[in-house]
Formats: C-alpha cells, structure tokens, sequence
C-alpha cells in the first residue's frame, strides 16, 4: 500500500518532494501528489513525506 497526499489539505510546500527516496511524488495542479507505483512506503521506515509535512493527516496511508 502507497501513501497519498490529501490535495484539499495540501499547501505545495514542496518538503515532501525533495525527501521521498522514490521520486514518487510530484505537483500536479496546485498540490502534490504520490505515484503509487513508485512508493515504496519508505521500505518500512517511518514515512518521510509524512515526517515532514507541515499539516498533520495530508500524508497518509492510502
């Protein structure tokens, strides 16, 4: 299971992008999104995108 990114909570703070080891994550639009196929959940490590996003419940488990 990937994590995904909430787009109504996100605020394209751009933090998650530069720390996800994949390259999974992307802008799309006016907020981010993960590429499933790409995310490895950080290979059972504590999710980096969700470590330093901002807003609390954006990255999350999908």
């Amino acid at each position: 299971m990937a994590y995904k990114i909430i787009a109504s909570q996100c605020t394209a703070c751009g933090a998650c992008e530069f720390e996800c080891p994949n390259a999974a994550i992307r802008m799309k639009g006016e907020s981010y999104i993960i590429d499933p196929a790409k995310c490895s959940e950080c290979d059972g490590e504590p999710a980096r995108c969700a470590g330093v996003c901002p807003v609390d419940n954006t990255c999350v488990p999908a």
